[in-house]
């Protein structure tokens, strides 16, 4: 059982609170809590790096405090404060324990775990937001970084008949196994993984992770999309744009959609002609 350290940073201004999030996501840290005056950053013990954390909090000369949270009090966290969401008549995102919601057209039952992809933060429910503008019946699907394997759940939820959902992280895989479980879901194919290279091509490529892993992966997304494909990119603050939009020419997309919540947002690209 692996430790996690729950970081409570004082913070009031949403604006600054979700450009924190943005650095502390590229240094590791998987889970998010905001309140009005502070934000709660989750990263497991092993994964913490003392000298990053601290070079970007005396950067932005905020106060913090620091405990240690056992992985099995993790769940018992989320499983008070977990609540619904709802994207839309689109999708709810929903616990086992909470009541059927009846005003969307899909539902996906999760376990509020630590893995990152619950609908909560703005980039997940981007994410639902833009799948909802796709044809996924009958396509292929990579869903790159799953977390908790929302978003590949709600690929076969819509249709799509083959769905890889990786990640790197042992926790995730758990996570979207149990998930993807209790969604009776037959055509995800879960791995751990970190690269591309073993896996073809497919008509639709999600990637809600940040702006320093998608510009990594680029090439990549361009070589295992197919021609026509669509690639639907989150974790991402609108400041990430112009960097975005430059790899993207670079590697052959054409930016054909933009949703903004808040501070974040969420891009569709296409790769010559958009196969819907």
């Amino acid at each position: 059982m692996e430790n996690y350290y729950q970081i409570k940073i004082n913070i009031a201004d949403k604006a600054k609170s979700e450009i924190l999030i943005a650095q502390l996501n590229n240094c590791g840290f998987e889970g998010f809590e905001e309140s009005e005056s502070f934000l709660n950053a989750y990263i497991s013990e092993k994964a913490f790096d003392d000298s990053s954390f601290e070079e970007i909090l005396a950067a932005n000369h905020i106060a913090y405090t620091k405990n240690i949270i056992p992985e099995k009090n993790w769940n018992e966290e989320w499983e008070r404060s977990f609540e619904p969401v709802t994207v839309d008549d689109f999708c709810a995102v929903r616990a086992s324990f909470h009541q059927p919601v009846k005003t969307t057209k899909l539902e996906i039952i999760i376990t509020p775990k630590m893995s990152f992809g619950t609908g909560h933060h703005a980039t997940t429910y981007l994410m639902i937001k833009a799948l909802s503008t796709m044809d996924c019946s009958e396509k292929t699907v990579l869903d790159f970084g799953t977390g908790t394997g929302v978003l590949a759940i709600l690929s076969e939820k819509c249709g799509a008949k083959k769905i890889v959902a990786l990640d790197n992280d042992e926790w995730s895989i758990s996570n979207a196994k149990e998930n993807i479980a209790e969604n009776f879901c037959s055509n995800i194919c879960l791995e751990k993984a970190a690269s591309l290279e073993k896996y073809g091509v497919f008509n639709i490529i999600l990637a809600n992770i940040n702006k320093n892993v998608i510009i990594q992966h680029f090439l990549d997304f361009k070589q295992h999309l197919m021609p026509g494909g669509v690639l639907i990119l989150s974790g991402l603050l609108a400041i990430d744009y112009i960097d975005i939009e430059l790899y993207a020419k670079q590697n052959s997309f054409i930016i054909s959609g933009f949703i903004q919540k808040e501070d974040w947002i969420c891009l569709i690209l296409s790769k010559g002609s958009i196969n819907k």
